[in-house]
């Protein structure tokens, strides 16, 4: 069970580091800021991979949406696997 907290933390957390990054682009200067800087290198890579896919639709971008969604579903599906295995 502990492996399975640690795990669903880990989505959790990343999750909310996705959310703040994308607020983030609200308010000007803020991704360039320090905290900006770090969660970009944490989180773009993930967002990249859905933007290549997802255009954005006038001036809103729905790749950010997408992609929390799909973390959750993850986070879902290894909380699946992993009650199966144990």
């Amino acid at each position: 069970m502990l492996l399975l907290n640690i795990i669903n933390t880990a989505f959790t957390v990343y999750s909310f580091a996705l959310i703040i990054y994308i607020l983030m682009s609200w308010f000007p200067g803020a991704r360039q800021s320090a905290f900006g800087e770090m969660l970009g290198r944490i989180c773009e890579p993930y967002l990249d991979v859905f933007r290549r896919f997802i255009p954005p639709i006038g001036m809103f971008d729905l790749s950010p949406l997408v992609a929390i969604i799909v973390l959750r579903l993850a986070q879902s599906g290894v909380t699946t696997v992993y009650f199966m295995i144990f």
